[in-house]
């Protein structure tokens, strides 16, 4: 049965003690909001932490996926948390990935918590299966995390020097490709990404997470520990969110950067409102989407909330637009999933057709980036975020990547691309490396 527990933090104890999270479990899913005011009325709670597996389900290659994750969904009645990697769409479509994966995570991921902590402003909410765990063990989690002292558990990461899967040459000769594409009326937009990577790479995964978590302080973030695979991540962007029987999703598609001079950086973020390249993507997306909410909404109930709301963040001001809609009382998790995975933002459109062209042009199978990290509630609900602006680790191979895309559509500037990207890659270089301004500006 699953049992809940309240505790009131005091105010000095607000610091998660990841380290020693780390030491004592195998899967651990931190959450955290880190209260930002973008989308924080879309938000259950500030802080989210699971530990500890009862049961897992994992899969690599199978023949019915979502058959077999419904089964398993259908058979918890309680906190579920994991992953859905980018080549489920293979499951979802006829589609394939051949492409280099060095980072080997599977096709999904999750597991049932020992423990989970949901944590809004002071109060602590703690949850845990009596069949598997007693009231001394969790409460003992709660300890871990909050009363502990905190200790670090290995040396901080030292830089180290980031290689580039493709060069800035072959980048603007695919996107000219693509553009052609475009021009042939094979696609309107699609997400063209590049990964960085390093080999033979030892690093400390806590120290590397607290750092693009300070520097980014996204609404998304993630620190997740599955085994030897790690995602250490700092997304701005929510790809699905389920409460009660109302679906939205938020996709963002439009970037520009910040500035220090207050004055500019409101320019700027008004010269991205009004970029008629960017609305143009932005509109693209926001019609896939109402397009696959469609297929599982009440008739009559989808609706775009917000179209172009500017969202500042710590590194770059978005765009992004909200679509909801009521979901027939039918329609199963997986359901959901099949109309709606991968995201458009991911993609493009139309998706199947940008989904063969990212398997041709891209360099670097996805896995874990551009799927989604999420829960899913006692309730059945769930939130979802969009892996971007993340760095995944396998222990294992000791081999470190991220990647970076900006959307391809018929006004795009190839140059002007790839500058995006490393826009958006920058606080992964600066979290890893010292060599960002001197290799690739």
């Amino acid at each position: 049965m699953l049992k809940k527990q309240l505790y009131t933090l005091p105010s000095t104890l607000q610091t998660i003690n990841i380290e020693g999270l780390n030491e004592h479990f195998d899967k651990i899913c931190i959450f955290d909001s880190n209260e930002n005011d973008n989308n924080k009325k879309h938000l259950s709670s500030s802080k989210l932490i699971a530990v500890g597996a009862t049961q897992e389900f994992l899969i690599d290659q199978s023949k019915n996926i979502l058959q077999d994750l419904q089964q398993f969904y259908d058979s918890k009645k309680g906190w579920l948390f994991g992953y859905l990697s980018y080549d489920l769409k293979n499951e979802i479509e006829a589609l394939t990935s051949k492409n280099t994966d060095k980072l080997g995570f599977s096709v999904l991921y999750f597991f049932s918590p020992k423990v989970v902590l949901q944590i809004e402003n002071t109060v602590v909410s703690l949850f845990y299966d009596d069949e598997f765990v007693s009231e001394k063990e969790a409460k003992n989690v709660f300890d871990i995390a909050f009363l502990q002292k905190e200790e670090t558990s290995s040396p901080a990461t030292q830089k180290i020097e980031i290689q580039s899967k493709i060069t800035k040459e072959e980048y603007v000769d695919s996107v000219n490709k693509l553009k052609e594409h475009i021009q042939n009326g094979d696609i309107y937009e699609i997400n063209f990404c590049q990964e960085f990577y390093v080999e033979n790479s030892s690093i400390n995964t806590i120290d590397i997470y607290k750092k693009l978590n300070a520097i980014s302080g996204a609404p998304f973030s993630a620190y997740c520990k599955f085994g030897t695979h790690y995602l250490m991540c700092a997304s701005p962007e929510r790809f699905l969110k389920k409460q009660g029987n109302k679906l939205i999703s938020q996709p963002i598609k439009g970037t520009t950067k910040r500035s220090n001079n207050s004055e500019k950086d409101e320019q700027l973020k008004n010269e991205l409102l009004h970029n008629e390249k960017e609305r143009s993507e932005n509109v693209m997306i926001v019609d896939l989407v109402r397009n696959d909410l469609s297929r599982i909404a009440k008739r009559g109930s989808v609706k775009v909330e917000e179209l172009f709301g500017i969202y500042t963040f710590k590194q770059v001001h978005q765009m992004i637009s909200s679509i909801s809609c009521d979901i027939r009382e039918t329609v199963s998790f997986t359901e959901i999933l099949r109309s709606m995975f991968p995201m458009g933002s991911m993609t493009g459109a139309p998706k199947v057709s940008a989904m063969k062209l990212i398997e041709e042009y891209e360099s670097t199978k996805r896995g874990l980036y551009s799927g989604a990290v999420g829960y899913i509630s006692p309730e059945g609900d769930f939130d979802f975020n969009v892996v971007i602006r993340s760095i995944l680790y396998n222990s294992e191979n000791n081999y470190l990547s991220f990647m970076v895309g900006s959307a391809i559509t018929d006004k795009a500037q190839a140059e002007q691309e790839y500058e995006e990207c490393l826009l958006k890659a920058k606080a992964m270089f600066e979290v890893l490396t010292t060599n960002y301004e001197k290799k690739y500006e």
